[in-house]
C-alpha cells in the first residue's frame, strides 16, 4: 500500500488495538514501534497473519527501529504510563511528559511531514507538549479524546433509552477529564434532542458517568481502557487518510480563535470550531518542563 501509519507504543493495549484496527480495515500499512522490540515484532507478525482472514492487504511490521516509520502519513502516539485505580489523568503528567521528550527527536527526524495523533494522558497536556517539542505546525498535532468521550456518552444514552447506538449522536467538548463539557442540546436520537427524551436528572447522570467513564473502567479492570480509545484513534486515522470531511471533536492548539488557547476543537479535513479552554493546572505543570 502507498499509505503508512506508525503506532508508537504499539505493543501496549491501546497501541495494539489501533494497529490491528488500521490493518484490518486496510487503511494503511502499519509500523509498530515500541521499546519492547521483540514483543512489538511478535504482535506485528500476529496481526499480519490475521490480514488474509480479514481480506486485508495491509502490511504490518514491528520493532524498535524508527527508520521503518520514515515517511509515515500519520503517527499515533499511544506510549505512556496508564492510570491505576484512584489516579487522575493529571497524576501522569510528569512521567508521560518525559516519554514525549524521548519520542519527539525521532518523530522529527523520521516523520517530519506526518500528522500526529497523541493519545497518552493527560491528553490535552501531552498534545501541547508534542507541539512544543516537535515544533510541528499546529495543524498536524491533533489529540484524541473527544471522539472517545462522545462515544461513551452515546453508549450511555443508548443504554438509557434502549435504542441502537447508530441512532445516537453526541458531542463532548472541553478538557479530557473533569472539565469535559457534554452538550445535551446537540445530542440526539434519530434527530430528536435528548432533552426531549430524558429528564434533567437522567441527563445529569449520563453526563457525570461520561466524565468519569475512564475512571469507571480503570476501577473495574485495574488499568486504563484500551478498546474504546483504540477505536477512537482509528476513526481519526480513517477520517484523515480518506479525507472524509468528517466532524470530530479533537484537541488542538488555537491562536486566539474564539478567544481560546489550547482547547478541544471540532475537526474535519481542517478543524473549525471550539468550546472550552484547557484547565490552568495543565499549563502550570508543563511550564516547569517546557520553559526550562
Amino acid at each position: 500500500m502507498n499509505r503508512k501509519v506508525a503506532v508508537v507504543g504499539g505493543a501496549g493495549n491501546v497501541g495494539a488495538t489501533v494497529a490491528h484496527a488500521i490493518a484490518a480495515k486496510e487503511l494503511a500499512d502499519v509500523v509498530i514501534i515500541d521499546i519492547a522490540e521483540q514483543k512489538a515484532a511478535g504482535m506485528a507478525l500476529d496481526m499480519y497473519e490475521a490480514c488474509p482472514i480479514e481480506k486485508s492487504d495491509a502490511r504490518v511490521i514491528g520493532g524498535g527501529d524508527w527508520a521503518e516509520a520514515s515517511g509515515a502519513d500519520i503517527v499515533v502516539i499511544t506510549s505512556g504510563k496508564p492510570r491505576k485505580p484512584g489516579m487522575s489523568r493529571d497524576d501522569l503528567v510528569r512521567d508521560n511528559f518525559a516519554i514525549m521528550e524521548s519520542i519527539a527527536p525521532n518523530l522529527v527526524k523520521h516523520c517530519p511531514n506526518a500528522i500526529v495523533i497523541p493519545v497518552a494522558n493527560p491528553l490535552d497536556a501531552m498534545a501541547q507538549a508534542l507541539l512544543k517539542l516537535s515544533k510541528f505546525p499546529r495543524e498536524r498535532i491533533i489529540g484524541m479524546a473527544g471522539v472517545l468521550d462522545s462515544a461513551r456518552m452515546r453508549t450511555f444514552i443508548a443504554m438509557e433509552l434502549n435504542v441502537s447506538v447508530e441512532n445516537v449522536h453526541a458531542f463532548v467538548l472541553g478538557g479530557h477529564g473533569d472539565t469535559m463539557v457534554p452538550l445535551p442540546r446537540y445530542s440526539t436520537v434519530a434527530g430528536i434532542p435528548i432533552t426531549e427524551l430524558l429528564s434533567k436528572d437522567q441527563i445529569e447522570a449520563i453526563s457525570k458517568r461520561t466524565a468519569n467513564g475512564g475512571a469507571e473502567i480503570t476501577k473495574l479492570v485495574g488499568t486504563s481502557a484500551w478498546y474504546a480509545p483504540g477505536s477512537a484513534a482509528t476513526e481519526m486515522v480513517e477520517a484523515i487518510l480518506k479525507d472524509k470531511k468528517k466532524i470530530l471533536p479533537c484537541s488542538v492548539y488555537l491562536q486566539g480563535e474564539y478567544g481560546k488557547a489550547f482547547t478541544r476543537t471540532v475537526m474535519g479535513a481542517t478543524w473549525a470550531s471550539a468550546e472550552k479552554k484547557m484547565p490552568k493546572n495543565y499549563f502550570n505543570e508543563l511550564k516547569k518542563y517546557l520553559l526550562k
